[in-house]
């Protein structure tokens, strides 16, 4: 009896400035349907879109599809940068096309969680033929202060668990009051998702010199919005979702989109908030029913 092959592969690929970047690549890679790329937030990784990954690379989303997720620098297994000023969106937005460049995708329907949602809207200003569509997970052009505050008072400040019960209890801390719908697994998943076992103990998966990206940002002024890079979107097929609790992408701002884009679609996923882990089945029902609707030929 042999062991039965990893849902995906891990691959590794040079940033311009040579540091080893890595994705998980999911699916067929012959397959004629529209790949899919998927872009984490500030502090996460690949590994957050492995249920949806799976399910759209199983064929939810119509033919069974190539799904790509990335670990930008200094996250997940890619290198930690030397210089934490290059864990900057510019430089990001580099190792995104050195990664589409190396994956061989020239078009795709792309998921963006959070940070991931503001690179799509900066590649939408870039490289406009890239996008087919995309699903913009609890992010929007005007970010709320509150939500940046409570992400800052986390990032790269946590304690290093020593066992998974103890992570799950931090996270519960943490997060329960906005997501009110995750059950014991769930939280263990997430948990899992979030660290690996280091000498002993429980750490995150991402540098934590992170921090400084957000700690010379003035939550007392008015931040700036991104309505223009939102205009690159408005001829593209959009799904936005957003948690229901959600701290960082509020309904009036949601309202706006829509009304703004004009074929936007909507999607609240109760008892979650910043941001929706797209695990649960009815938020994946609804991503893979939109990627469906999506022709896969050229436009």
């Amino acid at each position: 009896m042999t062991d039965a092959p990893p849902p995906f592969q891990s691959r590794f690929y040079s940033a311009p400035d040579g540091l080893r970047l890595h994705m998980r690549d999911y699916g067929p890679r012959d397959s004629a349907a529209l790949p899919v790329v998927c872009l984490p937030g500030l502090s996460r990784n690949s590994a957050d879109f492995h249920a949806i990954a799976m399910a759209i690379a199983g064929g939810d989303a119509g033919p069974a599809r190539r799904v790509v997720a990335l670990d930008y620098r200094g996250r997940g297994l890619s290198e930690r940068d030397p210089d934490w000023k290059k864990y900057d969106l510019t430089i990001e937005s580099g190792d995104i096309q050195s990664m589409l460049a190396a994956a061989g995708i020239g078009e795709a329907i792309f998921i963006g969680t959070s940070r991931g949602g503001i690179h799509c809207m900066l590649l939408a200003a870039f490289r406009p033929t890239l996008m087919r569509a995309v699903v913009m997970n609890d992010i929007g052009p005007v970010l709320e202060p509150r939500g940046l505050a409570r992400i800052r008072s986390y990032i790269g400040k946590l304690p290093s668990p020593s066992h998974w019960d103890d992570a799950v209890a931090m996270y519960k801390q943490l997060f329960g009051a906005h997501f009110t719908a995750l059950d014991d697994q769930e939280w263990l998943a997430y948990a899992q998702a979030s660290l690996e076992e280091k000498d002993g103990r429980l750490v995150a998966r991402y540098d934590p010199r992170l921090m400084k990206i957000l700690e010379n940002i003035d939550l007392e002024s008015p931040l700036p919005d991104l309505w223009p890079q939102f205009e690159g979107l408005r001829h593209l097929p959009l799904l936005i979702i957003r948690g229901e609790n959600s701290d960082l992408l509020s309904e009036e701002t949601l309202a706006q989109m829509l009304a703004r884009h004009g074929r936007a679609e909507a999607f609240t996923v109760p008892g979650q908030g910043h941001a929706p882990l797209l695990a649960d089945r009815p938020t994946m029902e609804r991503i893979c029913a939109f990627i469906a609707g999506i022709a896969d030929q050229p436009a």
